[in-house]
């Protein structure tokens, strides 16, 4: 299998206002550099684009990647860019590699907006350089950029950074690295959910090292999420069972839910969901689920209580304000 190392540059609006819906980034530029599995550089992709959507260069853009909009109405028009950067890919297996995670659901943005084929009618399984560099060489949660990344890894920095090709090029020298120094962290891969799962079939459900992942299926509403057997379930990472909640699913911002659940054989574990809202504002879930210690549990109970204590008293005046019930629905979540 080979790999694509992608990179994007895109424009704004100028006053923050997106002139299309569905596309606030308009991109410019694609470059890409294809490796093969022993991290070796097969070929290079680099393409201008000339834009339709925003016709002003953000400032911030100009100043950042040095493109003027002069340059970029001698680029060509983003279908027929993007048929040949596909073309390019070729038909031989390959997954993209991405510095960060947005690339991928930009572009799938902007071919939407020209009404070209999807890449997939559901998530794309992507490799995050920048996960998989701090997975590698750092504590596996913090992130860097990438100009800092390349500087640590003591890169030859024979190119400016900050255009699609030159970053796209340094992006796979640390691919290479990692292929060649710790490629068991290739298997941490990530996943860009423009398109969630179409169906309970398509769900995706995966063990890492330390944790599980779920990425739901989308819902109409809040309710209706909650009502789903395998959303609400605490899972034990390692049996991977349906295991008895000590603490009930609980929220402080109502996007991201915590529930405690204890599995005999392996002890406590966290259970988080994050409600993530897709392109057509339906919602669904991508919850993980990791081992944690008696002290954590024990903590997680008192940031529970004071997250209960805060949902009554919202409650409590909302009713008095408004005379209604506004319960959460996670409150009323299966065991």
């Amino acid at each position: 299998m080979n790999y694509i190392i992608l990179d994007l540059e895109w424009n704004q609006s100028t006053n923050g206002q997106p002139r299309v819906d569905g596309i606030p980034f308009e991109i410019i530029e694609i470059g890409a550099i294809k490796l093969n599995d022993k991290g070796v550089m097969l070929s290079e992709f680099s393409r201008l684009i000339r834009p339709t959507v925003y016709l002003e260069m953000h400032k911030i853009t100009s100043r950042l990647i040095h493109l003027q909009m002069q340059e970029l109405e001698r680029g060509d028009p983003f279908p027929e860019v993007m048929k040949g950067f596909l073309d390019w890919c070729g038909d031989e297996a390959y997954m993209f590699c991405t510095w960060g995670s947005l690339d991928l659901t930009e572009l799938q943005r902007n071919m939407r907006h020209y009404n070209m084929t999807p890449l997939s009618d559901g998530p794309i399984t992507f490799l995050d350089i920048q996960k998989l560099y701090s997975l590698a060489y750092e504590d596996g949660k913090s992130r860097r950029s990438l100009e800092s990344a390349a500087e640590q890894a003591q890169l030859e920095r024979d190119i400016p950074f900050h255009r699609a090709f030159s970053d796209a090029y340094y992006t796979a020298k640390i691919m290479t690295k990692i292929i060649e120094e710790k490629p068991s962290v290739l298997k941490s891969v990530s996943f860009d959910l423009f398109h969630p799962p179409a169906d309970r079939q398509s769900e995706i459900k995966i063990r890492f090292d330390t944790y599980t992942k779920y990425i739901s299926r989308e819902f109409a509403d809040k309710a209706e999420l909650f009502n789903d057997s395998e959303v609400v379930a605490g899972k034990c990472c390692f049996c991977r069972r349906n295991i008895k909640k000590k603490i009930k699913w609980f929220t402080i911002n109502g996007k991201t839910y915590y529930c405690v659940a204890y599995c005999e054989n392996h002890g406590y574990f966290k259970n988080k969901i994050r409600i993530r809202k897709s392109e057509e504002d339906r919602l669904f879930v991508v919850k993980t689920a990791k081992a944690i210690t008696p002290q954590e549990a024990a903590e997680l109970r008192e940031l529970s209580e004071r997250a209960r204590e805060l949902h009554h008293k919202k409650n409590r005046s909302r009713k008095k304000q408004h005379g209604i019930k506004a319960d959460d629905p996670a409150q009323n979540q299966k065991s």
